[in-house]
């Protein structure tokens, strides 16, 4: 039974990392949530990146702690393996944390580059507009799976 009890964290982004959970001026107070934004921003953007280099590993109960920390592993994986139930397995935990590691990377590097574009916005007013543009609008490629069925079921509540 394959498992791991930390993930990675890409050593090319530590200094975004730094400076996301600065403790006067970044958004997040630890790097477990910083890692968690990146790696939902990296799969709503469709960024995922593998890595080689890393830095200190932090321990996945740090995460698993966190609320909706562990579903977060699950989700992503689920949905990365849609048509493989077994990805949510004790077996593949091993899977999902790289999943959720490249994700992050991903997610990362888009940061990076919003940032490097909207240079004159400061970092928080970054990462609310990215939380608002991710609330209102869905991505062209996603589809409403269950709105189909719903739509597609003569339903007579």
């Amino acid at each position: 039974m394959a498992s791991t009890d930390r993930f990675r964290r890409p050593h090319s982004y530590e200094p975004l990392l730094a400076m996301l959970t600065d403790k006067k001026t970044g958004p997040f107070t630890t790097l477990v949530e910083a890692m968690m934004f990146a790696a939902v921003l990296g799969r709503r953007k469709g960024e995922r990146k593998q890595f080689e280099q890393s830095d200190e590993p932090i321990r996945l109960a740090l995460m698993e702690g966190r609320l909706y920390g562990d579903v977060l592993l699950d989700m992503l994986a689920a949905v990365e393996h849609e048509d493989d139930p077994k990805i949510l397995g004790d077996e593949r935990q091993v899977d999902r944390v790289l999943i959720f590691e490249e994700y992050a990377n991903g997610g990362l590097a888009y940061l990076q580059t919003v940032i490097s574009r909207q240079s004159s916005q400061d970092l928080d007013t970054i990462i609310s507009n990215l939380v608002l543009e991710g609330l209102q609008n869905q991505p062209e490629e996603e589809k409403d799976d269950v709105g189909e069925i719903l739509a597609s079921a003569d339903l007579n509540w």
